[in-house]
């Protein structure tokens, strides 16, 4: 079975991987394949590893194979959409013509077998959308959330409002000052984007520092509990050190951040 630390993605190899996998290849007549086969993953997986992450010398060396890999996912991408200006013109025609961007991408599979690079998900094209929106979204996103418009929640007076938390969140004048300046990555700006009638949400996750987006799909709704478990599962995706703090206001979805921050050890 591999070996993959809590908290860490099995998408991502771990660091007990990357030492088993650099003390096979060390042995004659072992086979990627074999290798692939002890730690549960595709062979192209462990192909992929040894030639992203060797040394220049050709060596493997697991330690600091793992260090290029994280500081490699660190780094904020170029999403397909700004990089190729033919699938964005693409993506754009059917956002014209009111298609969802489910639609947009099972008609790229239909009409594009042969361009795998143009098989984008509805995660990237919603991404594109709100970055280019600057914080915001474009209306086209609306058709996504099944909603006529976007609507956020409507803000009571300071008299009809009472406390949403069980237990207080850290407030913003407390916060260290690396989160401030942006200068250390790994802090994080959350929000919801509220759906038809506020059934439904998309909650946002922006990095300070790099301005990168991720986003939470509520299709269920947005109560404490969807939101909670929303969260711990797309923050369990990130390394360690891209964990250092949320900053989402004091709604009552966030009811619940005290059990988020035990299971990710990342403050609200």
């Amino acid at each position: 079975m591999p070996v993959v630390p809590a908290g860490l993605s099995s998408r991502f190899l771990s660091l007990e991987e990357r030492i088993r996998i650099a003390d096979r290849v060390r042995e004659p007549g072992v086979s990627l394949r074999a290798i692939a086969a002890e730690l549960g993953r595709p062979v192209s997986t462990i192909s992929r590893e040894l030639d992203r992450n060797q040394q220049p010398d050709g060596t493997y060396q697991p330690h600091a194979a793992h260090e290029m890999a994280t500081a490699r996912r660190a780094r904020p991408k170029v999403g397909k959409l700004v990089a190729d200006p033919a699938l964005r013109a693409i993506v754009q025609d059917g956002l014209d013509v009111r298609w969802s961007p489910q639609q947009i991408t099972r008609r790229l599979r239909r009409d594009h077998p042969d361009r795998p690079e143009w098989h984008v998900s509805c995660e990237t094209i919603y991404q594109a959308l709100y970055v280019q929106a600057r914080g915001g979204l474009r209306r086209e996103v609306a058709g996504w959330l099944r909603s006529g418009r976007i609507a956020r929640r409507p803000h009571l007076r300071p008299d009809q409002r009472r406390p949403r938390m069980a237990t207080p969140m850290v407030m913003i004048s407390d916060r260290p000052a690396e989160v401030a300046d942006r200068a250390v990555p790994g802090h994080w700006e959350g929000d919801l984007i509220m759906g038809t009638h506020n059934r439904s949400a998309i909650g946002t996750l922006v990095e300070r520092s790099t301005r990168y987006v991720m986003l939470l799909h509520l299709p269920a709704g947005y109560t404490p509990t969807l939101v909670r478990d929303a969260l711990v599962a797309k923050i369990a995706t990130l390394p360690e050190q891209l964990r250092r703090s949320l900053t989402w206001d004091q709604g009552s979805e966030m009811h619940l951040h005290s059990q988020f921050t035990q299971a990710t050890n990342m403050p609200v």
